[in-house]
């Protein structure tokens, strides 16, 4: 296939981001940059100037004479990335909710509907996006720049293990309730109770990725039992 003008860093940037949120690329994966560029029709250095930026960000990180890999989090890890989700979303929250108007509302239902249709499909990549429009459709609230960027880069510290939770039903069905509380709490200018019910989803979300690397840890004592 040849490359058009559109196959730039970020359009290889995109293609990497598709590939974690999808499950094609988990953690601990070596990305392979020569196969990358192949594949998409662009330069190696397109697709390393991409990595750049996703190490930046937190989800590859980089091995000196071997390459790149899709980030591997630890439960000490995860727990200190949710606990300052914890304090910043609440803090923008609280900020955001006077500002919450009707088109912000309809903006969170779209995002939660969504979401349940892709739940129905098992299109883990569609939920993850909508999952992600539903939040900051209210948090990211004008004026607090610097607050919604750290918010979004710790969100994006653990997309690669955000996709391997949605990938069980359960986790996926405790989500759509989780939004269904959130919006009401919305609706009703409750900042209390949309304080509790976003603690509440980031709990469940962190047992889940507790659960998830407890397994995989368990793996190899397992192999050599």
């Amino acid at each position: 296939m040849t490359a058009g003008p559109q196959t730039t860093p970020q359009h290889a940037l995109e293609h990497l981001r598709r590939a974690v949120v999808a499950g094609e690329l988990r953690p601990g994966d070596r990305i392979r940059q020569e196969e990358v560029a192949s594949e998409l029709g662009v330069s190696v250095a397109s697709v390393r100037e991409a990595l750049t930026v996703l190490e930046q960000e937190g989800q590859v990180r980089y091995a000196p004479r071997r390459g790149y890999f899709v980030a591997e989090l630890d439960v000490a890890d995860l727990e200190e990335i949710y606990d300052l989700r914890r304090v910043l979303e609440t803090r923008a929250a609280r900020l955001a909710l006077p500002r919450a108007d009707a088109a912000t509302l309809e903006r969170m239902r779209a995002a939660a509907a969504a979401c349940a249709a892709a739940a129905d499909a098992a299109d883990i990549a569609a939920e993850l996006d909508a999952n992600r429009r539903f939040h900051f459709a209210l948090l990211d609230a004008p004026g607090r720049p610097h607050t919604i960027r750290l918010i979004r880069l710790l969100w994006d510290a653990t997309e690669p293990y955000r996709a391997l939770y949605y990938s069980a039903p359960e986790e996926r069905r405790r989500s759509l309730a989780a939004h269904e509380r959130i919006l009401a709490a919305v609706a009703d200018r409750d900042a209390d109770r949309l304080v509790t019910e976003l603690d509440s989803h980031r709990e469940e979300a962190l047992a889940a990725l507790r659960a998830i690397l407890g397994e995989a840890a368990a793996v190899p004592a397992l192999a050599g039992a």
